[in-house]
């Protein structure tokens, strides 16, 4: 095969009484994008066949002079596969794919209506200091390439052991942990290759940014993984990692990790609306301690031409081209362009006893379509006509459900979700609903 080497674009009704699952759609309220969380790093990974491109951001706060990054990569890479991303195109991903908040509305009970009928979904140079040549070769470690890439001093370098690679590191002014040379040499015994990339502070302010972009690389292996064990070494707590994978034919889990989809379109109290973050960051956090840390979960999962309902606008064809989707041709549709683009997001919080391998990944031809979806659902507020007495009744029992579901998922205390809810923490008996529903009609 040749090598990988294209050129990135500059630069990732209801049913009252037998209550089935709503079906997607409802108006869209929320999303939990990963601005919720702290210490989060987020990927786009675009895969097809060997291929990769991969865009890594991170939340990286301080001088930059204090930032520097070294990526283990399966092979060499030229300077015409790195590249300088856009953040904006990882935001739109983001919001795009983000667990979302949906509102339905309950029809008059006493009109007739269809069974099925439901709302319709709205869019929401090089100075990196070296040592002396003799000394270099005599710590095993050879660098076989330096580049200048938008603000980014970057380095391609192979090493024989760990030790003379953390001593080359240390050396030239890279602040590695304690702990480090054993994640190194499982590396290289892999016999890969290490990419390394500090700040160019003269580029960077020639370039007028006062943020560190994206960097993106893109190389051919069929090796299709993910490293993190580095970032752990000197992590101060466990952190947060978004993966979007964007493939040609389906889902993208892991294999020696287990993928679970979080829970999803359940329906949740009125409160919640205004309490949204806060419900979510609860959620997750109570999923990651059922599974003990030791799974990933996969938030969303759905192809990249259309949404329901849309937390943000599908990425364009010209957007997931800038991300490295190289596949993407002129006959695919302009609006929209993602008809061939299968999304899946994947979240995990993750330390260094918890995974203590790389995430290894597979594409497979599942096109299912998954999304993290919390559903509020209003009371019918108009006038009654009728009694609606079963009516009035299920509500209170959906109220009790939602109450205990809510308490389920986030592990908050039942008397207090009750409290918020306004019923001064005790279950409403159904013959008790009436007088209550009362004060929501003002009867």
């Amino acid at each position: 095969m040749k090598p990988f080497r294209r050129r990135l674009s500059v630069a990732l009704a209801f049913l009252l009484l037998a209550r089935p699952a709503l079906p997607f759609c409802g108006f869209y309220v929320a999303k939990a994008d990963t601005k919720l969380f702290n210490r989060a790093s987020q990927v786009v990974l675009v895969r097809n066949e060997d291929r990769t491109v991969l865009t890594m951001a991170n939340d990286f706060r301080g001088d930059p002079t204090e930032f520097a990054i070294v990526i283990p990569v399966p092979t060499f890479l030229t300077k015409e596969q790195i590249h300088v991303g856009d953040r904006a195109l990882i935001d739109h991903l983001d919001a795009y794919s983000a667990p979302r908040l949906v509102e339905y509305f309950d029809p008059d009970p006493c009109a007739r209506y269809e069974r099925d009928a439901a709302p319709k979904a709205v869019a929401g140079g090089v100075g990196m200091g070296s040592l002396e040549e003799s000394r270099r070769k005599s710590l095993g470690v050879t660098v076989e390439a330096r580049y200048t890439v938008g603000e980014y001093d970057i380095l391609i370098l192979s090493a024989k052991e760990s030790a003379g690679l953390e001593t080359w590191l240390r050396t030239n002014g890279y602040r590695i942990p304690p702990g480090a040379s054993r994640v190194l040499g499982s590396y290289i015994r892999q016999n890969l290759r290490f990419f390394v990339a500090k700040v160019n502070l003269k580029e960077q302010a020639r370039l007028g940014f006062s943020y560190l972009r994206p960097i993106q690389v893109a190389y051919e292996s069929p090796k299709f993984m993910l490293p993190i064990r580095l970032g752990m070494v000197n992590a101060a707590g466990a952190q947060e990692l978004f993966l979007y994978a964007l493939t040609r034919r389906g889902r993208v889990e892991t294999t020696n990790y287990r993928t679970v989809r979080l829970p999803s379109d359940v329906e949740v109290p009125l409160f919640v609306k205004e309490k949204f973050a806060d419900f979510y960051r609860a959620l997750f956090s109570e999923q990651v301690r059922r599974e003990a840390m030791s799974a990933v979960f996969l938030e969303y999962a759905w192809d990249m031409g259309w949404c329901d309902p849309c937390a943000a606008e599908p990425l364009s064809r010209e957007e997931l081209r800038r991300l490295g989707v190289f596949w993407l041709d002129e006959s695919s549709p302009a609006a929209g362009g993602g008809q061939e683009v299968f999304l899946s997001r994947i979240h995990l919080r993750y330390d260094g006893r918890h995974f203590p391998e790389d995430l290894v990944l597979q594409e497979t031809a599942d096109r299912t379509n998954f999304q993290g979806r919390y559903i509020l659902r209003h009371a019918y507020a108009g006038k009654l006509t009728c009694e609606a007495n079963e009516y009035r009744e299920e509500l209170g029992r959906r109220h009790d459900r939602d109450a205990k579901t809510l308490a389920s998922l986030t592990g908050w205390k039942i008397e207090d979700v009750r409290r918020k809810m306004g019923w001064g923490g005790r279950v409403l008996a159904p013959a008790a609903n009436r007088k209550w529903y009362e004060k929501i009609w003002n009867r």
